[in-house]
């Protein structure tokens, strides 16, 4: 199914052409690569919180995210206590899941812990696939964020399943999941 848009290009069919944000998402940033830590650790935090409801609900309140959660600052996120916690459990711009909230901390640290052995995560995540964006639709998992998936939760991270890394691979482009469609596919 194809929507018509006032700029006549088409977008992924999951764009919701209603929400600019959403559309500036799609047209700006989903798919794009990204190595820089601090946009991987915002995106890793709100993908977790995607959990069971819908990337643009995420990524409607990103604002009030970054706001209540120090900017993605995993140093001190890692740090925050249960006072911080319970703080952000009352915070109504956000997703207030008492267990998300708990990851967040404790993801904060581990992905500390990647970045002290491999470097930086960015080095870490772009290892999967030897520093090669994958091109592929149509999915919700692969081999790929099965494996990447097995080994953070092996770490002790919580909220990363096989559909959330997938989604969150999207989302940083080491997976291009635009469609043929799309005026921003560019598949091999």
């Amino acid at each position: 199914m194809t929507t018509s848009w006032p700029d006549g290009k088409q977008r992924c069919a999951w764009c919701n052409p209603r929400n600019a944000a959403y559309i500036h998402y799609h047209d700006e940033e989903w798919g794009v690569p990204v190595h820089d830590d601090g946009v991987l650790f915002a995106m890793l935090i709100l993908e977790s919180f995607q959990a069971g409801l819908s990337w643009e609900c995420v990524l409607n309140k990103r604002d009030a995210f970054a706001a209540a959660f120090d900017h993605f600052d995993a140093v001190k996120i890692s740090q925050y206590d249960a006072a911080k916690c319970e703080e952000l459990r009352q915070n109504p711009g956000i997703i207030r899941n008492k267990l998300k909230i708990k990851a967040a901390v404790s993801n904060a640290a581990i992905f500390l812990g990647i970045q002290k052995e491999w470097g930086s995560f960015s080095a870490y995540l772009w290892h999967w696939t030897d520093g090669q964006i994958r091109y592929e639709t149509d999915k919700t998992h692969s081999d790929l964020s099965d494996a990447i998936s097995a080994d953070l939760r092996r770490r002790g991270m919580k909220f990363v399943g096989t559909t959330i890394i997938y989604a969150y691979l999207q989302a940083v482009g080491v997976i291009n999941s635009h469609t043929k469609e799309c005026f921003r596919y560019s598949g091999t």
